[in-house]
Formats: C-alpha cells, sequence, structure tokens
C-alpha cells in the first residue's frame, strides 16, 4: 500500500488536489473530514471522546486498508507539530510494518489565498473553517508545517492549480505506475 499523506492548513486544496490526483490515477480517498464526521454523529465537535474517536476511526481506516493491500490511499490532514506528530507516526507505522510506503505532500499557500477560499460553499456545509477570524484563531493555536521526513514534498498550491500540483505529486512519486 502506498498511502500519499496531504497535509497542510485549512483551504490549502487538499481535498482539492486529492481529487484531482484520483482522476489521473486510481486509488481511494480518505478524506480528513470522513472521520470527523463520524465523531460529529457521537460526540459535539471538541467535546470530551470527539478527537481520541477521529483518530481511532483514522487508524482502523488505515489498517484495514494496509492489511488487505489497498494499492493507492489518498490521504489529507491537518498536521500541526508537535500535536500530531504521533498520531502521524502510528499511521506510518501501521503502512510501513505492512510492506506500505508513506509518501507525504505538504500543501501550502498565502494567508491572503486561504483567506479568498475560505468563502467556499463546500467549506461551510462541511463545517470546515469559513472566516478569516475563524483561520487566525486556529493558526494562532496549531504550528501547522511539513511532517518531519526527509521525503516530504512541498508545494504551493496558490501557484498553481489543483491540476497541475496533482500531476506534479504523481510524477514526483510515480504514482501512475503498478501498485
Amino acid at each position: 500500500m502506498r498511502l500519499l499523506f496531504l497535509h497542510g492548513a485549512p483551504a490549502t486544496g487538499k481535498l482539492t488536489v486529492a481529487k484531482a490526483i484520483l482522476d489521473v490515477v486510481q486509488g481511494r480517498l480518505f478524506d480528513n473530514h470522513a472521520a470527523i464526521d463520524l465523531a460529529r454523529t457521537m460526540f459535539d465537535f471538541g467535546a470530551p471522546g470527539f478527537w481520541e474517536l477521529v483518530h481511532a476511526a483514522r487508524v482502523v481506516a488505515i489498517e484495514a486498508a494496509a492489511e488487505r493491500d489497498v494499492p493507492l490511499v489518498v490521504m489529507t490532514y491537518c498536521y500541526a507539530e508537535p500535536d500530531d506528530r504521533a498520531a502521524f507516526e502510528q499511521i506510518a507505522g501501521i503502512v510501513e510494518r505492512h510492506g506500505g510506503e508513506v509518501l507525504p505532500v505538504f500543501l501550502h499557500c498565502s494567508t491572503e489565498e486561504i483567506i479568498r477560499r475560505l468563502g467556499n460553499a463546500d467549506r461551510r456545509a462541511r463545517g470546515k473553517v469559513t472566516s478569516a477570524k475563524g483561520l487566525e484563531e486556529f493558526l494562532a493555536q496549531f504550528r501547522i508545517c511539513a511532517v518531519p521526513r526527509p521525503d516530504c514534498l512541498t508545494l504551493d498550491t496558490g501557484a498553481a492549480s489543483a491540476e497541475v500540483a496533482a500531476q506534479r505529486i504523481v510524477r514526483h512519486f510515480d504514482l501512475d505506475r503498478a501498485g
């Protein structure tokens, strides 16, 4: 299994780029909000038990995919250091224990571009950050950065369309090769 780990701040294009990649190569999408949406069925956002359920859902999903050698999973994630390091290492450990490979990609763009994107209707419908104030509070609380791996690819999604970013990722990791 190859786990393409797309991470970055809110509205940097993680889901958009993931979908563009999956328009080019065959794989499965594990959107960050799939686990969050599941946890919202049991708890209010951020309530005690909420993030534990989110993490448990992610771990179970990645373990199932790795055990069954799903060739490619494209996962989106808002990675914050040091808060998410243990969770990332656990997920990477699962993939690697099953003989798989983690392919980290950090997506970023200017704050101005992020703010421009916050108004997208899909963001509001999915309960994502939708205001400059919400973004400011999020970025003040969390240090969003690339995962600490030397093989992490970094792309500016403000400088290229999702389709161009997807093509760069596919070429960089040779994703169109057979699983």
